[in-house]
Formats: structure tokens, C-alpha cells, sequence
């Protein structure tokens, strides 16, 4: 079976970020000297999963979702992973497709009691997350399945990129490594 394909959202417009101060795209923005969409994207390139960058400038999440979905619709399941999350480990995203090829339908990640990404969908929800469109994403699909939720001891599920105070706090774990 096919492993399932991590969709990497890079379309955002990041709004938080440069109304926190920060200058230009937070996914530009860099951490230890790189952008932060290079460190999500070396963690997901380290997983060995296929991926797909959906980067297209989409008005909501539930857009992007859905042009990734369209891109890749041949896939067994998809991993919406934000591109604002640059410390996510590699495992973390493995353990996700592992829940998914166990059977799983929907996968919640959570880290210390809050829900994290990325959010595994089995294929059985390819044509809902096609059909997604606004910014809410694909919250409405989870709320309507039984999601299994996943502890996971990976910090980095929970620790994206929204204001330069995220930034700087991103810096400071990374520096601590």
C-alpha cells in the first residue's frame, strides 16, 4: 500500500505575523538561518513520506486543502501539515501515516492535551476534502468522524509560526538543541 502524502499548506497570508511586526511572509521568515518553510520541509523530506507543497495563494485553508487533495487525488490518505511548523520531527509525521495504514480514519495529534499536525485523512475522505473551501479547513470532516487521537511527545505538532513572539520562541528551542 502506498503511503500516504504529506500536504504541506504554503498559501497563507500570514496576516498575524506582519501585524505582530514581523516583515513579510512568516514562512520566509528566518530561524537559525533558514526560512521556516525550508525547516518544515526538511523535516517532511527526513520522514521519507511523499508530499505535495500547495502554494498557490488560496483565500482560506479549506481552499489549499482542497487543491492539494485535487493535485494528489490518487493518493491512500493525506497529512495536512501547515508550513508554519518548523520544529516538527519526522517521526511525528511517520506516526501519523503509521495510524492511518492501521486503519484509521481520521488521526488527531496531540501533544500535552492539545490537538496538533498533522491531521491524518484516510482516503474514504478524498471527495470532502475536494469539495473544502473557506477558511476553516477541514474542521467540519473531523467533527463528523471518529478521529483517533494520538499522543505524541513531539513538541513541535503544537509549535507554529503565527507572530514574531512565536518566532523568537522557535529560535530560542532551536538555539537550546
Amino acid at each position: 500500500m502506498q503511503p500516504p502524502v504529506v500536504l504541506v499548506l504554503a498559501s497563507g497570508r500570514g496576516e498575524r505575523f506582519v501585524a505582530s511586526g514581523g516583515r513579510g511572509s512568516k514562512l520566509q521568515a528566518l530561524l537559525a538561518g533558514k526560512p521556516v518553510l525550508a525547516h518544515t520541509l526538511a523535516a517532511v523530506r527526513a520522514s521519507g513520506l511523499p508530499f505535495h507543497v500547495e502554494d498557490a495563494g488560496h483565500p482560506g485553508m479549506g481552499d489549499s486543502i482542497a487543491a492539494g487533495v485535487r493535485a494528489t487525488a490518487g493518493a491512500s490518505g493525506w497529512l495536512v501539515l501547515p508550513g508554519d511548523l518548523p520544529l516538527i520531527a519526522p517521526s511525528s509525521l511517520l506516526a501519523v501515516a503509521d495510524a492511518l495504514a492501521a486503519g484509521a480514519s481520521v488521526v488527531l495529534p496531540m501533544h500535552g492535551g492539545v490537538r496538533g499536525h498533522p491531521v491524518g485523512f484516510s482516503s474514504v475522505h478524498g471527495p470532502a476534502l475536494q469539495a473544502l473551501h473557506g477558511t476553516e479547513g477541514a474542521a467540519a470532516i473531523v467533527r463528523s468522524a471518529t478521529p483517533l487521537r494520538l499522543d505524541l511527545a513531539d513538541p513541535g505538532i503544537v509549535t507554529d509560526i503565527d507572530t514574531v513572539d512565536d518566532l523568537a520562541r522557535a529560535e530560542n528551542i532551536v538555539a537550546s538543541r
